[in-house]
């Protein structure tokens, strides 16, 4: 009987103090997940060290950044990068005259006017040269002190050309009463200016994780210059009028303008930049064959 009793106060003893308790036979699969889950919400406030934002002017101290005393960069590494990107976009656009295609859909879509034939392109000119950065600096946000901005110089001289060829349509008071048609080509040669960007955070909702986004933007006194031809007629045709280089300029300007010169801006939301599995890649080497 003693040693029946050691016996039974071990196995009690390891079996309610060493091992843990791993739950009854009737619990489903999903219940340890979800008891684990709402203990890590307990004692998330306790595991995870919780500290305010860091403001900008703290940022910039701890990265040695003076705003007064620190110089422009040149920005050259970023022009090469810039240079590898933009010729890869324009081999892509080239390859089976894809951005033919594209420009098609887009000149003759839905919102093309009653008044305007079909749209026929007969130049296209996407360039050879590339944008160059410039003079950048950092700088405090001015609506935001607490989000930093950089501010570059760019300067693209190249020239970027389409042409086109369409006919526009009288319709009043007879449908087709005239027509008339137009030839045009833009070419935009020079374009320079001051780019504001920077990196903007939406705060968690309950809907939704905690987003960052990139922001760009023109500073106003930016230089955009042009070439435009046209030639408009059938058989007695008058070359490159200027009310019409005026109106197609004032419309380019516009659009530009209305999108990305300040205070308007562009934002566009990164992905994850945490490092995935899935996203992992090995550079092949010839040593492996």
């Amino acid at each position: 009987m003693g040693q029946l009793s050691v016996v039974i106060i071990l196995f009690t003893f390891i079996r309610f103090f060493i091992f843990s308790n791993g739950g009854s036979l009737s619990e489903s699969p999903h219940q340890g997940d979800y008891d684990k889950d709402k203990r890590l919400r307990k004692k998330q406030s306790s595991i995870l060290r919780s500290s305010p934002p860091m403001p900008a002017r703290s940022i910039l101290a701890r990265t040695y950044y003076n705003v007064e005393t620190h110089p422009p960069e040149s920005l050259d590494w970023l022009n090469v990068l810039v240079a590898q990107t933009v010729s890869q976009f324009r081999e892509d656009a080239r390859s089976n005259n894809n951005i033919l295609h594209t420009l098609d859909k887009i000149l003759n879509g839905d919102s093309l006017p009653s008044f305007l034939d079909t749209v026929h392109v007969t130049e296209l000119d996407i360039g050879e040269e590339f944008p160059i950065f410039s003079n950048c600096k950092v700088f405090p946000c001015e609506d935001d002190p607490g989000r930093l901005e950089a501010r570059i110089e760019v300067d693209l001289a190249d020239s970027i050309t389409l042409g086109i060829d369409t006919r526009l349509l009288l319709n009043y008071p007879t449908p087709l009463l005239a027509i008339l048609p137009v030839s045009l080509s833009v070419s935009i040669v020079r374009f320079s200016g001051q780019l504001t960007m920077s990196l903007k955070t939406t705060p968690p909702s309950s809907n939704s994780d905690r987003k960052t986004s990139l922001t760009f933007s023109f500073a106003p006194d930016y230089r955009l210059e042009f070439s435009i031809r046209s030639l408009v007629g059938s058989r007695s045709r008058l070359q490159n009028l200027p009310k019409i280089s005026q109106l197609v300029e004032s419309q380019i300007r516009k659009w530009f303008v209305e999108r990305c010169v300040q205070p308007r801006f562009q934002e566009i939301q990164l992905a994850s930049i945490w490092p995935r599995r899935k996203n992992t890649r090995e550079a092949f080497s010839s040593r492996n064959n």
